[in-house]
This record gives C-alpha cells, sequence and structure tokens, in this order.
C-alpha cells in the first residue's frame, strides 16, 4: 500500500497563504492536491504564462518580466477582491517578493502564513524537468543558495517580517496532499 500523508495548516479566515519553494520544489503538484475549508483563489504565474502563452509570437525570454508583473497585480487585486483564502504560488527566496505578498495581505486586512515546501536541489531540478519548465541555471542556483539559508533559519525558528507563522512541508509529509482548515 502507497504511504501518503496529508498535512493539514490551520489560519485565520481570509487568509493569504503563500505556497514557496525553490523552483521545481513540487508547489504545483502540492496545489492540485488542495483541499481547503472556505473557498479557495489559487494564484500562480504558470496561469498568466499559459493564458499569454498563444497570444504572444515572442519566445517567453522576451515577455517573462510581463507574466511576473502581471502575477503580481493579480495577487492584489484578489487580496482585495476575492473572498475566502487566497492561495500564492511564489518561490518567495527574495526578501523583495516577501515584502510585495505582505503588504498585499497587509493592506487588505488578511493574515499572512508562509509555508515552505522543502527539496533538495537535485529533486527541483527533476521536477523542472519533468514540467519542462527550466528555471535558467543561474537563477536556479541563486533560488538554491537563498533557499538553503532560508530553511536553516526557518528551523531556528525565524518568520519572515510579516508572517503570522511559517509551516515547513516536506514532499513525504505532504504526499497525500494539503488542507487547509479555518477554525
Amino acid at each position: 500500500m502507497l504511504n501518503t500523508q496529508t498535512t493539514v495548516v490551520r489560519v485565520r479566515p481570509r487568509s493569504l497563504v503563500v505556497l514557496a519553494g525553490i523552483p521545481g520544489a513540487g508547489k504545483t503538484t502540492l496545489l492540485t492536491r488542495l483541499n481547503a475549508d472556505e473557498p479557495v483563489t489559487v494564484l500562480d504565474s504558470d496561469q498568466v504564462r499559459a493564458w499569454l502563452e498563444p497570444r504572444v509570437p515572442l519566445p517567453y525570454k522576451y515577455w517573462r518580466v510581463l507574466v511576473h508583473l502581471t502575477h503580481r497585480l493579480r495577487v492584489f487585486w484578489a487580496a482585495f477582491f476575492r473572498p475566502g483564502l487566497l492561495v500564492v504560488h511564489e518561490p518567495s527566496t527574495r526578501p523583495g517578493t516577501r515584502f510585495m505578498l505582505v503588504l498585499a495581505g497587509a493592506l487588505a486586512g488578511r493574515s499572512r502564513h508562509f509555508l515552505w515546501l522543502d527539496a533538495s536541489a537535485a529533486q527541483a531540478l527533476d521536477g523542472q524537468i519533468a514540467r519542462r519548465r527550466l528555471v535558467r541555471a543561474h537563477s536556479f542556483e541563486r533560488h538554491v543558495r537563498r533557499g538553503s539559508s532560508m530553511r536553516a533559519d526557518f528551523e531556528a525558528g525565524w518568520v519572515p517580517f510579516g508572517f503570522a507563522s511559517v509551516t515547513l512541508l516536506t514532499r513525504a509529509g505532504t504526499s497525500g496532499g494539503l488542507r487547509i482548515m479555518v477554525p
């Protein structure tokens, strides 16, 4: 029998939940197995990319910045106007990205919770290959370096500025999915 575990995370109603981790860690896969107690809006930059791709006749590298800018604007819009939980898929290894997410949540009056999906660089690279979405090598290396430092900080009790909590997730611990409970 397959050993599957579902991780349960408790958050306040109408929270902004950031599902973070290095590119390829398994965030997208985990979100396909998300179960929540209230309506949930999931935002992922891949949603923007998928919508734009057939409409933009240029290689992705020329419009990548448009995808990420649009994704961030959608986060702000949803923080203010969408009911229920807001789950944002974002590597969040950069302090500026975390600040933007905190700002969106704080201005909209949402409690912020940070979920870190831990994966080794090798596991993440395998994940990228499986999805056929390879991050540029130097960008991936920066994410891995910052992510390793963040993981060590999480284990020491660090909570990123502006977030109410941090939950460290593992691939094995979430093999059966992720459940977000609202008391």
